[in-house]
């Protein structure tokens, strides 16, 4: 049957409807390329681990028009190719075991095999830096590197790729590999350390598929579809959309969208002259050589100042030197800017790890004195060595920019809020990691996802509920609907609090349990005691794999364990108290380090918030009230990095939340 529709045992697949797109590239699109060797799709390689208990689809490429037939465990299916040489099969589902060898032959001739191919349980292992953390660099990592020998744990590792476009083949060739020191010293941390505790536990073969980004935000690994069910970012996706069809033209239109929202939330960009104007004056502006972030400056104004920060300085130039157009240099920068010389607008980008390099228009240069201005939004500024800067003239000569820079703040980031990515900025671009990453796995079935993200979401953190469920719907519908999540909660990281404030990391985490509360087949791994307030990298990435482990076996088993710390269930006021009821508390809570727990603030409707007594009873919080008749809200741990002593009888830790304080009148909640 064209097109590839199998019939075995009884059941019916239709063909995929994956079309063949552009190779994956970074910020770009380019032509199709299929691997070397492509009868079978990388996936179905050498070691690989196929997920037990489902029908199991293999695909590839061949000539348009061949039959080819798919051999493994005794199962046999047969396809014919569609006109653009795709095919597709589903083999009935298979108990865990193996090694089994996979087998496929196309009737023009190629055959292709994949030995040692274990049928266990798959799980996808995604996110940004924290998940891309490698095992040798997690707190004694090179003794597990050299323990990490185990033939039933497989690993897969998908290289990074960036694209504009769905893709069907990985952007570099893509193996399996065993467990073993060569293989597990670079791979996830995370990931591996889930697994080999997993493997443990349930006695099966288990497959890790690694794919991460650091700095990645969860909108880049989102398919346009899901992205488009929420509104917000419709305009950005048919830029987009424009950029693959034209890329220069999307760029201007970009460019207007940028530029406006500067005007519209930083003051400098607004101001009257705008602070990038060369006939502003900025002598009363003290001045700096700025290398590295602004925090590290010895300036008490900038140590902790997240915002719109301008810098300006002035180079001299001759009649021929000012000639022609020009190439600037600034390096990287963190994280936004947006740049000017002389009043024109010269460029603006994002990323902490993209080099600025602006084109200069000609006329734009005089002889003279000639302004540069940057503004930045972010929470470092300019990096790398100030050789790096440069302006390079028309005749191939240059000068450095090394003099002094003077500086302003403008707008702090709690007032201009997060600027609007480029949508085809790799790790921070709309859809661009689930194109060049995500939709090359095809319909791989999973046992369950490992999500560890949402750092680069903490700019716009109460966004992050509806797009974590988009994500977890739309990799239900391209790996199957059984797919467990398996939520890691972002871990303490930040200046230490010494009263109640709001708090960007916490709310995204509420989101994050949230999410897990009400989502089905996902669980939530609680990690704030695993945090470093100094290092954004916390190494304890062993328990954080643990606290994974005993989560999916829990949803495996399908039976009760003591997977979960405490979780509340109600808080509610009763006389001269709020008492907290709490679940997952094993056999009784427990505090660490003091008799009470410490972390518990009461709020009124405003969210004015102080800190609260407490103490513990079995299963029970109780918050006493004084002075607190307008509490309506009840926190607990809501800080970037909270210290936090509360824990079940299994040393798990309680999930930091919010609720709403209730009311008993007559024995009734109101």
């Amino acid at each position: 049957m064209v097109g590839g529709i199998v019939t075995l045992a009884g059941c019916t697949s239709a063909p995929s409807t994956t079309t063949a797109q552009p190779a994956a590239a970074p910020g770009a699109v380019q032509s199709l390329r299929k691997p070397s060797t492509s009868l079978l799709h990388a996936t179905f390689a050498d070691h690989a681990v196929l997920q037990r208990d489902r029908q199991i689809p293999v695909w590839g490429d061949t000539v348009p028009g061949a039959e080819v037939e798919v051999t493994l465990a005794g199962l046999k299916a047969h396809a014919v190719a569609d006109a653009s040489g795709h095919w597709r099969v589903v083999l009935a589902a298979l108990p865990a075991g193996g090694p089994y060898v996979l087998s496929a032959r196309s009737s023009e001739g190629s055959t292709q095999t994949a030995t040692d191919v274990l049928i266990g349980d798959a799980y996808l292992c995604s996110g940004q830096s924290n998940i891309e953390w490698p095992v040798y660099l997690a707190m004694h990592g090179e003794a597990d590197v050299a323990a990490s020998n185990n033939p039933m744990l497989h690993l897969f590792t998908v290289q990074r790729a960036a694209n504009a476009t769905a893709q069907q083949y990985f952007g570099t060739e893509a193996t399996w590999t065993t467990a073993a020191p060569s293989s597990v010293r670079g791979f996830s941390a995370v990931c591996y350390f889930f697994g080999r505790e997993l493997q443990k536990k349930t006695g099966v073969p288990i497959g890790l598929i690694y794919a991460g980004w650091g700095a990645s935000t969860i909108e880049a690994w989102m398919s346009n579809t899901a992205l488009r069910a929420q509104p917000q970012y419709e305009s950005q996706l048919n830029i987009l959309s424009a950029y693959v069809a034209d890329p220069a033209e999307a760029k201007e239109a970009w460019r207007r969208v940028v530029d406006a929202w500067w005007r519209q939330h930083d003051e400098a960009s607004s101001a009257s002259p705008p602070w990038h104007d060369q006939a502003y004056d900025d002598s009363t502006w003290p001045q700096t050589i700025p290398t590295g972030s602004w925090k590290e400056w010895g300036v008490p104004a900038l140590k902790d100042y997240n915002g719109t920060l301008w810098l300006r300085t002035t180079v001299s130039l001759t009649a021929a030197e000012a000639t022609g157009a020009a190439t600037l240099v600034l390096g990287s920068i963190d994280q936004a800017d947006t740049t000017w010389v002389n009043g024109v607008g010269v460029g603006e980008n994002e990323g902490w790890n993209t080099k600025r390099e602006y084109q200069v228009p000609a006329g734009t240069l005089h002889a003279g004195a000639n302004t540069i201005a940057v503004g930045i939004l972010g929470g470092d500024g300019m990096w790398g060595p100030t050789e790096q800067r440069s302006l390079t003239f028309a005749d191939g000569t240059s000068v450095k920019l090394d003099s002094p820079w003077r500086y302003r703040k403008s707008t702090p980031i709690e007032r201009t809020g997060a600027i609007p990515h480029t949508p085809w900025l790799n790790e921070i671009g709309l859809t661009m990691l689930y194109n060049g990453m995500i939709a090359p796995l095809g319909p791989t079935p999973l046992r369950g996802v490992v999500w560890y993200q949402g750092e680069s979401n903490t700019s716009s953190p109460r966004s992050y509920g509806a797009l974590l469920k988009g994500l977890i719907d739309d990799w239900r519908r391209q790996f199957g609907s059984e797919t467990q999540f398996l939520i890691v909660q972002l871990p303490g990281y930040g200046a230490a609090g010494t009263a109640p404030q709001d708090s960007a990391w916490a709310q995204l985490r509420e989101q994050q349990r949230l999410v897990a509360e009400t989502v089905p087949s996902t669980g939530l791994a609680v990690t704030i005691d695993l945090g470093d307030r100094f290092n954004l990298h916390p190494v304890v990435k062993q328990e954080v794999g643990r606290r994974l482990a005993l989560l999916a076996e829990e949803m495996i088993r399908g039976t009760a364990t003591t997977s979960l710390g405490p979780a509340p269930v109600s808080a509610v006021r009763t006389g001269k108290a709020v008492v907290v009821k709490f679940k997952n508390t094993a056999r009784g809570l427990m505090t660490y380090g003091a008799a009470r727990p410490i972390g518990f603030e009461l709020c009124d409707g405003a969210r004015r918030c102080r800190y609260a007594d407490a103490s513990v009873e079995s299963d029970r919080v109780e918050i006493v009230l004084v002075n607190s008749k307008d509490a309506e809200f009840l926190r607990f741990c809501w800080a970037d990095s909270p210290v936090c002593n509360l824990y079940n009888s299994e040393g798990l830790p309680a999930v930091p939340f919010e609720m709403p304080i209730t009311r008993m009148v007559r024995g009734h909640k109101q």
